[in-house]
């Protein structure tokens, strides 16, 4: 009878979060579907490519940072892993949706939703956009790990036709039905612990959201201006844009090379940032700094060492003193040269 018992509790348990289970389901099977079939973003050389999407996630990730440099340093290694990662969301995105080894897949959405989370976290230009989608599908895999799958589903069909692999305890451990634990209470406790202490912590990292002041690093740019190289001709300097949306870039419409009073000593404007020459720039990532329409744009994570020639300054190499970046936004930055 108690068997009974609980198998009925599991039913229903697993039909309760049907509504749960095919959103979740959906969330990460659009993602392959979104990818693969109403456009592709799976191509290297393409505007829309995931690979430098994933590139944006580099300035401020949580722990994964050292993947993620590698991946977007790496071309091939990258395509390999985005075409991976996007079949995985596919393949779990629609067992999800059809329960077919529910408890398996949770796993992997809290595995693709843990990734999501330190990856992308701090992204969201309005709100807590990538944080909120990552620990909601933490919380959600986890539920779904304790109910399996109710009626709706195809683990429920195979139980109620008595297919003889669903009386296998590793069925109940991948699946759904019973799941046999000795003290659920404890896992249940244990779990929901960890997560809600991982949510507080992310939202304090991310976005200063329990104590202290908020912040949100998507809501305007930032570029690190650093290694700068002054030679007899030539002046070389790296830019790394760590911070703003993610949706477009950050376009530069000045740089100016400054003496020790803050005069100017030559300019690159709209017109010349624009023409910007593709040899001057060394491009670290697949997100590249490159010339635009009307000015300079740097994508957020890239990283590009830019040279231009001296030759035209009519200055002693000891009187150039700073480089000073300014962006469409009115943002400037400046950097000494030491």
């Amino acid at each position: 009878m108690k068997h009974i018992s609980d198998s009925r509790s599991y039913d229903l348990a697993g039909l309760y979060t049907l509504s749960l289970r095919l959103v979740i389901g959906w969330t990460y099977f659009s993602a392959f579907w979104r990818r693969l079939v109403l456009e592709n973003k799976l191509i290297p050389d393409e505007a829309g490519y995931i690979g430098e999407k994933f590139n944006h996630f580099l300035p401020n990730a949580l722990g994964i940072k050292p993947l993620i440099e590698y991946l977007v340093t790496h071309p091939d290694a990258l395509h390999t892993s985005m075409v991976t990662f996007t079949i995985v969301e596919g393949i779990v995105g629609l067992f999800i949706i059809l329960g077919l080894f529910t408890r398996f897949m949770s796993i992997g959405i809290f595995g693709l939703a843990m990734g999501i989370l330190l990856g992308s976290g701090w992204i969201g230009t309005t709100c807590l956009d990538e944080w909120q989608i990552g620990v909601l599908g933490i919380a959600g895999g986890f539920v779904l790990f304790l109910t399996g799958s109710g009626s709706f589903s195809l683990d429920h069909y195979f139980i109620k036709h008595n297919k003889n692999f669903t009386h296998k305890k590793w069925f109940l451990w991948l699946g759904s039905g019973v799941l046999p634990l000795s003290k659920p209470k404890t896992l249940v406790l244990a779990g929901s612990a960890l997560i809600f202490g991982l949510t507080l912590y992310t939202n304090q990292y991310f976005h200063g959201g329990v104590w202290g002041t908020l912040h949100n690093k998507s809501v305007k740019p930032n570029v690190e201006i650093s290694n700068i190289v002054l030679s007899s001709s030539d002046l070389t300097f790296e830019v790394y844009r760590t911070q703003g949306a993610d949706v477009y870039g950050s376009f530069l419409i000045g740089i100016h090379i400054l003496d020790n009073n803050g005069n100017v000593l030559k300019a690159l404007e709209p017109k010349e940032l624009s023409k910007f020459p593709k040899e001057k720039i060394s491009n670290h990532y697949v997100a590249k700094v490159k010339p635009g329409k009307h000015s300079l744009i740097i994508p957020l994570g890239a990283k590009a060492d830019l040279t231009f020639s001296l030759n035209d300054i009519s200055v002693k190499k000891e009187d150039i003193h700073a480089v000073k970046l300014i962006d469409i936004s009115g943002i400037e930055w400046t950097a000494e040269i030491k």
